[in-house]
């Protein structure tokens, strides 16, 4: 019997994010997408929520917003929190490679909501 492999993890970015991470990010998880690729730009973060737990999608965003959801509510979805201040996207798209093994250790923890990442 053969092992199916699981589906790749797929990110959403809020709109405190620029638009072309999720790009950027295709290599290591593909179909994720953005808020505005999503017809969510100007949504309510409980919206976006809602279509993250509906698509199966991580929200990854700079707003304390999705962590106080998810600790409301719990997962699903999961909530990747960017605490670095003021950077740039770049500094966020190397943040999110390099802390890769991190994040899918997270993934793979059912009960956790969210992760801090700075």
């Amino acid at each position: 019997m053969s092992q199916l492999a699981e589906p790749p993890t797929r990110l959403l970015f809020d709109e405190n994010l620029a638009a072309r991470i999720a790009g950027a990010l295709a290599d290591l998880y593909p179909g994720s997408v953005h808020v505005s690729d999503a017809g969510l730009l100007g949504a309510s973060d409980r919206m976006i929520w809602q279509h993250a737990r509906d698509s199966g999608l991580v929200i990854v965003s700079k707003d304390e917003d999705f962590h106080r959801l998810s600790i409301f509510h719990g997962p699903p979805p999961k909530v990747l929190w960017i605490r670095l201040g003021n950077c740039s996207t770049d500094d966020v798209i190397r943040l999110l490679r390099q802390r890769g093994g991190e994040i899918e250790a997270f993934l793979q923890h059912e009960e956790a909501g969210f992760l801090a990442l700075a």
